[in-house]
């Protein structure tokens, strides 16, 4: 018999067996049309003005050609990499977050966004390479600090705390040391740098989302087969170990998985900060969801992230900021809050 507060997908005695929280479902789909809603608008705004009815014949095939290319080649590419990138950013939260225990755990905080820049820095300012080289250079930067962190916070398994402490210590040296490479480049190479870094989504094309959202696919299939896992791995290691569950493989697994997701967004974007460590929070405080809110928090994050650069956009038309600048900003004032709150416990 299910709870009254759950939806049964499927049947009790059939293969398919799911049980879905109401509020959860009820927040999902809200969340779902509010993306769709910021999306509609994205599409129709910007210095070339494009009506909802233009926008419909679009759609359907039609409409004038050149409008048509402004909304397919230019608007959509980006609105379709604010939607994934930030449900990626928000799933790799969640990850980190339920990893750590503690609503600090994100990969911004940790210093794997650091190292995803240094890696994609080192390309362009040492290497001079091309886009795909700039975006696995981000990659393998991200995963080499997270496994750099994760070592130096092993002892006899991963404490949370230690290894946000020993997160931010090796994030402030790659800080450091990126900004020491931009000091010594070359003024072309360190405007490069520094525009990339910012963190934006303006001049997003299929051509360069695409790989990304390659890595982002798999890695998330990855997750989705660890969720049962790691809902397990949430009632502590010693509970998940009598029921056959491998606790310290789990974790490695889910904090690769959490680092490719961060490391793809920043191969493409630069570093886009905080919506990682808002999102995961959010989507928990609103579906009133335990365990690894994986869904609710992939739909914060993309909604978060489709508004926060739908202000980018237009806040200062016809001059366009950063992303990054949106989310940091809003995102230094949570951060505040949740310190104060910490340490008040």
């Amino acid at each position: 018999m299910k709870p009254s507060n759950y939806y049964l997908l499927g049947q009790q005695s059939g293969r398919l067996n799911i049980l879905v929280p109401k509020r959860s479902l009820k927040w999902c789909l809200l969340l779902t049309l509010t993306a769709f809603v910021i999306a509609t608008f994205a599409l129709v705004t910007g210095q070339l003005k494009t009506s909802f009815s233009e926008l419909h014949e679009i759609v359907f095939g039609g409409g004038d050609k050149f409008i048509r290319a402004v909304v397919v080649e230019w608007r959509l590419p980006r609105l379709t990499a604010s939607l994934v990138f930030g449900a990626a950013l928000g799933v790799s939260g969640a990850l980190f977050q339920s990893l750590i225990r503690n609503p600090l755990g994100s990969p911004d905080i940790i210093g794997f966004n650091t190292g995803a820049y240094t890696g994609a820095l080192l390309v362009i300012i040492v290497l001079g390479g091309n886009y795909i080289q700039i975006a696995l250079g981000a990659i393998a930067g991200g995963i080499i600090s997270a496994a750099a962190v994760y070592l130096l916070a092993f002892k006899q398994g991963v404490k949370g705390f230690r290894l946000i402490i020993i997160g931010i210590g090796i994030s402030a040296m790659l800080s450091a040391f990126n900004t020491w490479l931009m000091i010594t480049s070359s003024l072309e190479s360190a405007m490069t740098a520094a525009v990339w870094g910012s963190g934006s989504l303006n001049g997003m094309s299929w051509d360069k989302v695409i790989p990304s959202f390659s890595f982002i696919f798999f890695a998330l299939i990855a997750t989705a087969y660890l969720t049962r896992n790691m809902n397990i791995l949430e009632m502590g290691d010693d509970s998940a170990n009598v029921l056959g569950i491998d606790s310290e493989r789990t974790r490695q697994l889910a904090m690769f998985c959490g680092v490719v997701l961060t490391a793809a967004v920043t191969a493409t974007a630069g570093p886009i900060s905080f919506i990682a460590l808002v999102a995961p929070q959010l989507a928990k405080a609103v579906t009133k969801e335990g365990g690894v809110a994986l869904v609710p928090s992939a739909l914060m994050g993309a909604t978060l992230l489709i508004l926060a650069d739908f202000t980018a956009a237009n806040l200062f038309a016809p001059n366009q900021l950063p992303v990054g600048i949106v989310t940091i900003s809003i995102g230094g004032v949570y951060l505040i809050y949740l310190l104060i709150r910490q340490s008040g416990r």
